[in-house]
């Protein structure tokens, strides 16, 4: 196993034959003056080597769109992997930003799994198969009796534009309303979206009771939303749960349903792909009552508190609501009673 780096007789620019070793799989920095040779030897030298050697293994087709990188002024260099650059810049201060996305590297990952991942189930783990007609129409068919249900055909999905020309066409080919961003809105009425922002567009097919002889008109409304939404199906019940249907992709055991697979579907940067608690950060912020009561044993006022403790403002606020909620500020906090938010 390779351990290090070496480079022998580095001559790139205003670097004088030097030789260096840098450990690998370590984070290593580049120090020195101005001048000095840092980037002639990191970018030019290093980066412009790894590089090279990458293209390398290109085949000619994909070599001559390519730009072909001269080799430094270097002896040799061993040990070396294919390379990538970060510029020396100041990258965007969003916290969602990696070295991956910065890179563009993400951008071919998400490609990837996108083109030869295999869906599971996020509920029990079974891999996900296309769902018929005939099985929505089945599911549908389970809810409770006169519930009354909407079956929608999800046209537009998280994108940006104003969606003008599409939403005349829906209203000349008969359709009368649209759920537009959760909104129920009038094909009628003149409906302006900003062309920045994304939009979901969920167009209402048909809106009928559950109960026993609906399965024809029940059927034919599922295959219109669903060609209509390139097999989508979204089955709404009134005041109550939906859910989404695809004849692409659902599963088989517990009927749980996932739209097709994008390369957005891999992005922490789309609400189509980030994590639903920590909305692609990573990380999630939560009160810890732990860090605000420090000693339950005293009043909130004379060290119960931690935080803010000295603040003439907090202490006016506490005293106004314990005027209202009628409790005692001497009262030790661990002697409070309690109770549970209506």
């Amino acid at each position: 196993m390779l351990k290090r780096i070496s480079v022998h007789g580095a001559r790139q620019h205003n670097l004088r034959n030097i030789d260096v070793e840098i450990p690998r799989n370590s984070l290593t920095v580049i120090t020195g003056l101005s001048g000095s040779g840092k980037s002639s030897l990191a970018f030019d030298t290093i980066y412009a080597e790894g590089q090279r050697r990458y293209v390398e293994t290109l085949s000619a087709y994909a070599r001559q769109f390519l730009d072909q990188m001269e080799r430094p002024d270097v002896d040799s260099i061993e040990g070396l992997s294919p390379a990538i650059s970060i510029e020396q810049k100041t990258t965007s201060r969003s916290p969602r930003s990696t070295v991956g996305t910065i890179t563009e590297v993400y951008d071919y990952l998400r490609l990837l799994y996108s083109s030869i991942g295999v869906p599971h189930c996020p509920i029990c783990g079974s891999e996900i198969s296309r769902q018929t007609t005939e099985q929505i129409l089945q599911h549908v068919l389970a809810l409770k009796h006169e519930d009354r249900i909407m079956i929608l055909a999800p046209v537009v999905r998280g994108r940006k534009g104003e969606y003008k020309k599409e939403l005349e066409k829906l209203a000349r080919q008969g359709f009368v309303r649209a759920r537009i961003d959760g909104v129920l809105r009038s094909l009628d009425e003149e409906i302006v979206l900003d062309r920045r922002k994304n939009h979901s567009i969920e167009v209402v097919v048909d809106r009928l009771l559950v109960k026993p002889g609906i399965e024809n008109r029940l059927e034919a409304s599922i295959a219109t939303a669903a060609k209509l939404a390139d097999g989508l199906v979204i089955v709404a019940v009134v005041n109550g749960p939906e859910r989404l249907y695809s004849q692409k992709l659902a599963c088989t055991e517990c009927g749980a349903s996932v739209p097709q697979i994008e390369p957005r579907t891999f992005s922490f940067n789309s609400p189509y792909g980030a994590c639903e608690s920590c909305h692609g950060l990573g990380e999630r912020w939560r009160f810890d009552p732990a860090k605000v009561i420090v000693d339950p044993s005293k009043p909130i006022l004379d060290g119960g508190i931690g935080p803010g403790a000295g603040s003439a403002n907090l202490a006016q606020r506490l005293a106004d609501a314990a005027k209202q909620f009628k409790f005692k500020l001497t009262t030790p906090f661990e002697k409070y009673r309690l109770r549970p938010a209506s």
